[in-house]
């Protein structure tokens, strides 16, 4: 679980699935609320076997799960990956948190793979 916000000058690495709409268009949707922060660089996980591989990510969790590396090398996924964004942006701060709630986090981690694992299987892609 991640208690701790990164350091506003620690450069994050988010693998994200370029090829799904709905994560293109939360991506632009953060850039746009991050403002003129650039500490998150982007990589499209699509055709990025190696460089996922690289950084001890398999690349078949990388499809189904998103994760972000911190700047010294730590990987975070799926719910995690998601509050480690979010205290960043001091609007989506407060969702990072209540998405770590014990009661919350397992439910939304469920609903969360439920749709990816959906959306995957409709594009024909798992």
């Amino acid at each position: 679980m991640v208690d701790r916000a990164s350091s506003p000058s620690e450069r994050l690495t988010v693998f994200y699935d370029g090829a799904c709409p709905i994560c293109v268009r939360d991506r632009r949707t953060y850039e746009k609320l991050a403002g003129e922060r650039d500490d998150v660089c982007w990589v499209d996980i699509t055709g990025a076997e190696a460089r996922l591989r690289e950084a001890g990510i398999d690349p078949r969790k990388a499809l189904t799960e998103l994760h972000v590396q911190d700047g010294e090398g730590n990987i975070f996924s799926e719910i995690d990956a998601y509050r480690l964004l979010m205290a960043r942006i001091p609007l989506l701060k407060p969702f990072g948190w209540l998405i770590g709630l014990p009661l919350v986090r397992p439910i939304l981690s469920k609903l969360y793979r439920w749709w990816v694992r959906r959306r995957l299987i409709r594009d024909g892609r798992l």
